[in-house]
């Protein structure tokens, strides 16, 4: 069993649901800031109850006004820090947490959507493969560089699912590609798709 089939029996079979126009990775760090009433009383109810949302690209939509319409692949966020230090404005900071995939979607009478969701598992930490090892050095410079508030602790650059996720989220690629690789369940695969666009844009040896 992963570790995230032993958390599984923990996580809620419904989450509310904020689409947006990016992905996040599992681990990853999102900062929002919030101004609808909608997402304002969401983010309340899961600081009061210490639980996640899920944060999925939007398909169709924008991310204000008007019901979007994600993809149904997304990954959970919980709020690790919040401001309020300007009126009707909320600042939090989230980390990314599992997958999941949408089974079923409801918009409530506030047009805030919910979801009942199934949960995907991750695989167990795995070392980076020599021949994709390369892509290592790059992201260790990338992440000294952003700071240390850009990458949430701990830094785990001997795991391949964790420096493929990384990658994934910096990569200049369009949305829907990102989507992919995260979509994609096997660490490899991801890892080797990042390191060949890596090298065919020249970025490493």
């Amino acid at each position: 069993m992963t570790v995230a089939s032993a958390e599984r029996v923990q996580l809620p079979a419904e989450i509310p649901l904020f689409p947006l126009n990016l992905v996040l990775f599992p681990d990853g760090v999102l900062q929002l800031k919030l101004f609808e009433a909608r997402y304002l009383d969401m983010a309340a109810r899961c600081m009061r109850t210490s639980s996640p949302f899920g944060v999925c690209l939007i398909r169709e939509g924008s991310e204000v006004g008007e019901v979007a319409q994600p993809h149904d692949l997304g990954s959970m966020a919980t709020i690790v820090d919040w401001d309020m230090s300007q009126p009707g404005l909320l600042f939090i900071t989230t980390r990314g947490g599992p997958r999941f995939r949408i089974i079923e979607r409801k918009i409530q009478s506030d047009r805030l959507q919910t979801a009942r969701v199934s949960w995907l598992d991750e695989p167990p930490p795995q070392p980076v493969p020599e021949h994709l090892a390369g892509a290592v050095p790059l992201l260790r410079a990338i992440v000294a560089d952003a700071g240390p508030d850009a990458f949430a602790q701990p830094h785990r650059f001997d795991d391949a699912t964790w420096v493929g996720y990384r990658l994934a989220e910096i990569l200049p690629i369009p949305t829907e590609a990102r989507l992919r690789l995260l979509e994609l369940d096997d660490t490899i695969s991801r890892l080797e798709i990042i390191h060949a666009f890596l090298k065919q844009h020249q970025l490493i040896d």
